[in-house]
């Protein structure tokens, strides 16, 4: 069984696909893909409108292309993604809830309800060094947010394979 990783950001258009799109590369870099499901989400539903959400922001997937994702040959769904708000739903479906900063938790835990099963976390909290990832649609700090979440990344699918189960109780959340 699969473990089923939603990444949330506030617009799921910059730092959520982007984490989104990291992780599914690491995985296949090292031919796990079948061991992991992975998607993003927002807390808001500004990006969406009419039912159809708004893609990746294109600073966001320049951002991505830089690193070979994205591209001919690594696409991993990168020019599809649109983005979508987190539904109650979700909280069953997820074993994992990650957010990138603690704005996110407030959202996440007003929609999603009770996190009872302790799967809501921010990226962060992974690392040595707990902290927000800042919206890079506000500081234009693009590589920044992705040098973060590539350690957020790392350190969440070191844990993630080293324990084979979902994660409790992390520092800072």
């Amino acid at each position: 069984m699969p473990i089923k990783v939603l990444f949330i950001c506030h617009g799921n258009i910059c730092r959520s696909p982007m984490s989104e799109f990291v992780f599914k590369n690491m995985l296949k870099e090292r031919g796990l893909e079948g061991e992991f499901l992975v998607e993003s989400a927002a807390t808001s539903s500004e990006e969406c409108w009419n039912g159809v959400g708004n893609p990746v922001y294109p600073p966001a997937k320049q951002e991505l292309y830089r690193h070979g994702i994205g591209v001919p040959g690594n696409e991993l769904g990168v020019s599809t993604k649109r983005a979508r708000q987190i539904t109650r739903e979700d909280y069953e479906k997820w074993d994992l809830i990650i957010g990138m900063e603690r704005l996110n938790l407030a959202g996440m835990k007003r929609i999603l309800g009770d996190d009872k099963s302790g799967k809501i976390h921010l990226l962060m909290d992974f690392t040595d060094h707990p902290e927000d990832i800042d919206d890079p649609w506000y500081t234009g700090d693009f590589s920044g947010v992705y040098r973060q979440i590539l350690e957020g990344c790392e350190t969440l699918l070191d844990h993630c394979l080293r324990e084979r189960i979902p994660v409790t109780n992390l520092k800072g959340v």
